[in-house]
């Protein structure tokens, strides 16, 4: 656990060189930003950020980073996300979930086999076309912001993978699957691409993340909890360390000689070949994180890419 400091102020702590993990289990009805906006209240820290956008009617693990840790937030964002969704059969809408319009109502005739062979058909590496009601930027502004003029929104396709589906219930229309993709896909659009290809129309009514990376909800805090911590001032057990982020990458241990070393930002000899351009976690004997790696194959040394010691 991350060492915190922290002395009193109008009865409430106050911490200072923080660095590190909170996994909040959100609840539906706010946003990512609203539970960032919380910690920041909370923890007066202004160095928070999540690492994967939850809509407000979606559930579950939200990974936000803290402090210096905050740097480590494009290498987490991009991990894998599992979900379990809830998708009705039959009925179409202009968001792809209940927030939007129903654009379309057809009757729902689908076999347990012909839905689960329609599943099977989205595992893999394939393009997918983000919502129009989407978050991404077109010409400075979010594209849901010009749907909801009414503006036609085309977004271009992005490359997405689908390493697992499995259909858990089918009680017709609804379904419910668990489903393990690359950062940046889009369950809505999942939803809308299979009531496509079955013919019927679909939309998403459920949705609960059950993972970011190696984070599930065995780690995560109901933001009701943490919230409660905040009052009490013990908050900070919370927290996870900041090197259990990445906790899959390849980790040098250093001593405090070598920690020294790379503070300077001077390079450090490998214990063993690598292949060129890998990537490390280095890691003090503390279990402290001390900077991202790199390697390089000419010297067999590794590089210090982002260092996080202070």
């Amino acid at each position: 656990m991350s060492k915190v400091d922290y002395h009193e102020e109008n009865n409430k702590p106050i911490a200072a060189n923080i660095s590190g993990v909170l996994v909040v289990d959100k609840p539906v009805g706010i946003t990512s930003h609203d539970v960032v906006q919380a910690i920041r209240n909370g923890t007066r820290i202004r160095r928070v950020g999540h690492t994967g956008t939850l809509d407000p009617r979606a559930s579950g693990v939200l990974v936000v980073l803290i402090g210096p840790a905050v740097r480590l937030s494009e290498y987490v964002s991009a991990s894998d996300k599992r979900y379990q969704a809830v998708i009705e059969l039959g009925v179409s809408t202009d968001t792809y979930d209940l927030e939007g319009t129903v654009t379309r109502r057809a009757p729902v005739e689908i076999s347990y086999e012909e839905l689960e062979e329609a599943l099977n058909g989205f595992v893999g590496e394939f393009e997918q076309k983000p919502p129009a009601y989407s978050a991404i930027k077109v010409n400075g502004k979010r594209a849901y912001e010009l749907a909801r003029k009414g503006e036609e929104v085309d977004l271009e396709p992005r490359m997405i993978t689908v390493s697992e589906i499995e259909l858990l219930d089918w009680d017709a229309p609804e379904l419910v699957i668990d489903i393990q993709c690359s950062s940046g896909t889009y369950i809505r659009s999942l939803a809308n691409d299979l009531g496509e290809k079955l013919g019927c129309g679909a939309t998403l009514t459920g949705l609960r993340r059950t993972k970011n990376g190696r984070f599930g909800l065995r780690d995560a805090v109901p933001l009701r909890r943490l919230q409660e911590a905040f009052a009490q001032g013990d908050w900070y057990r919370y927290i996870i360390p900041a090197a259990e982020a990445l906790a899959d990458w390849y980790t040098v241990e250093l001593d405090e000689a070598l920690v020294e070393e790379i503070r300077h930002g001077h390079r450090i000899p490998a214990d063993s070949p690598q292949e060129e351009g890998k990537w490390a976690r280095a890691v003090s004997l503390d279990a402290e994180l001390v900077a991202l790696l790199e390697y390089d194959a000419a010297t067999q040394e590794w590089q210090p890419r982002k260092v996080f010691f202070q």
